[in-house]
């Protein structure tokens, strides 16, 4: 496909998002339906949307792309994907019950009532600086698309592709917010469900199979391998470890993270909410199943007709290129614009929502426009346009960061740094839920949730030496919160019993 064909469908894209923007916010674009979309969404709307914010432009690539690794990860991947159902329940049993109870804008609400104010502040800070990191990792992996198939034929630098991305994001969220995001979610949805059935279909035609004979292919292939229980010392990828890690990541990542809990908070009562999440995860397990027979898929056609993985711009071989490789240079046109609409929708349904989750987030946690009456209706919305910037702005920098310094696959990169970011997150919860008889010493906190990355990072980097060779992958989230719980039951006490005095 030419770059201007790829330009022009890009352009129509989001002419169509912006235009839904507009009718969505002009007749409201108040605090409240930017936040809360007026808490009148619907569940089955919520649940259909989150699939895209959950999924993002990194299950879109990354992941096939990791199914033939050098690591020969295969279809390791589907037993994080079996810890996230989990973690999915749970949050719905547990969380969701909580949050809707404390009727909160922001769930950090939680823990301001529970540990203190400074907890509170230090539980939304984490939030911003994951979320803006993961965020940002997301947007990158599709730039980097654009960038070498769009816009090096024009000579653009790559900041300016970056700035691009992120004001077109910017111009259909910065009026509606969450009241937007829920609408445009479904369409970019619907386009990255859309993409992922056509993708088999048209990659099965290619290799002149049909859909059962597709699927043969990948059971008999060297590709197919989900389950992994050789070796839990020192492999990463052992069945125990990635169930773990999925179930704790999942708890972390959403169900303490304000963005995907945003959308929950935004239905009619619990019952819907809860609805909503049993729904989204039957559907997300279907899909990243679909997504890893697409991997093997790509894999099987690149060894026929002899396609090799792209190269990163240090010269390494980046698995996150093959599939857009394959889709933009050796299908036909059909397939490449199912390819385009889907990976785009798959990444500005993730980064939208979070920019929305991050004005909120700052909005309601730092600066209490929940608590302050709207006398000054405008000046608070002026605010948070200035906030919407900033976190933009913020995140362009990230990208440019992350650009120069990463070599590695961008879905590995996520889950690991989530596993120090969103740790402490798990262990102040964890805390609050589990010791409800304890306090905190509250001014304390945030130098604990400093503390247990560090330790973290160095029980990491030595655990060879101390666990007897044994290696850590996403379960490192694990023992991140277990030493943030620990250090907080630490500087905890008994409250004093009154004395009726």
């Amino acid at each position: 496909m030419q770059p201007v064909t790829i330009l022009a469908i890009i352009i129509v894209y989001f002419g169509l998002l912006i235009t839904i923007s507009r009718l969505v916010s002009r007749k409201d674009s108040s605090n409240d339906a930017f936040f809360k979309a007026n808490k009148n969404s619907k569940w089955y709307l919520v649940a259909f949307g989150m699939i895209g914010t959950a999924l993002s432009g990194v299950t879109f690539i990354s992941v096939p792309g990791e199914v033939g690794s050098p690591n020969g990860e295969q279809f390791k991947y589907f037993q994080f994907v079996l810890g996230n159902a989990i973690g999915f329940i749970i949050i719905a049993k547990v969380l969701l019950p909580l949050y809707y109870r404390m009727n909160l804008t922001s769930i950090y609400g939680y823990i301001e009532e529970r540990l203190g104010y400074y907890s509170y502040k230090t539980a939304a800070m984490i939030f911003l600086i994951s979320r803006t990191i993961g965020s940002a990792f997301r947007l990158y992996l599709v730039v980097i698309v654009l960038q070498k198939y769009v816009f090096d034929a024009f000579e653009v630098p790559f900041w300016v592709t970056v700035m691009i991305s992120l004001l077109l994001i910017f111009a259909y969220t910065y009026k509606g917010g969450l009241k937007t995001i829920i609408i445009t979610d479904t369409l970019q949805t619907f386009f990255i469900v859309s993409s992922v059935f056509f993708t088999i279909y048209f990659i099965c035609e290619s290799l002149s199979l049909s859909i059962p004979e597709a699927f043969e292919t990948v059971k008999e292939s060297n590709y197919s391998k989900i389950f992994f229980f050789e070796d839990f010392i020192s492999s990463r990828f052992h069945f125990i470890k990635q169930i773990i890690g999925g179930i704790f990541v999942t708890i972390a990542m959403v169900g303490l993270d304000q963005d995907l809990m945003q959308k929950n908070l935004s239905c009619k009562n619990i019952g819907e909410a809860q609805k909503n999440m049993f729904s989204f995860t039957a559907i997300f397990v279907v899909i990243n199943l679909f997504f890893l027979g697409v991997g093997a898929l790509l894999y099987i056609y690149a060894d026929k007709f002899g396609v090799p993985i792209p190269k990163g711009p240090m010269g390494n071989p980046r698995t996150d290129l093959l599939f857009p490789e394959i889709a933009f240079n050796h299908l036909t046109l059909i397939p490449s614009i199912v390819f385009l609409l889907g990976l785009t929708a798959a990444t500005f349904a993730t980064t939208d929502s979070a920019l929305t989750a991050l004005t909120t987030s700052f909005c309601v946690d730092f600066l209490g426009m929940d608590k302050k009456q709207e006398k000054k209706a405008n000046s608070f919305v002026r605010t948070r346009h200035l906030v919407h910037i900033s976190f933009s702005l913020l995140m362009f920098l990230v990208i440019i960061i992350f650009n120069v310094i990463n070599n590695d696959s961008v879905v590995s990169m996520i889950f690991r740094v989530a596993s120090y970011t969103y740790g402490p997150l798990l262990g102040l919860y964890s805390f609050g839920l589990l010791l409800k008889n304890r306090a905190v010493h509250d001014r304390l906190v945030p130098v604990v949730c400093l503390a247990a990355p560090l330790l973290t990072l160095l029980l990491s980097m030595n655990s060879s030496i101390l666990f007897g060779s044994y290696v850590f992958d996403v379960e490192l989230i694990v023992v991140n919160g277990a030493i943030t719980f620990l250090l907080l039951l630490a500087i905890s006490k008994k409250p004093a019993l009154s004395t009726g005095l």
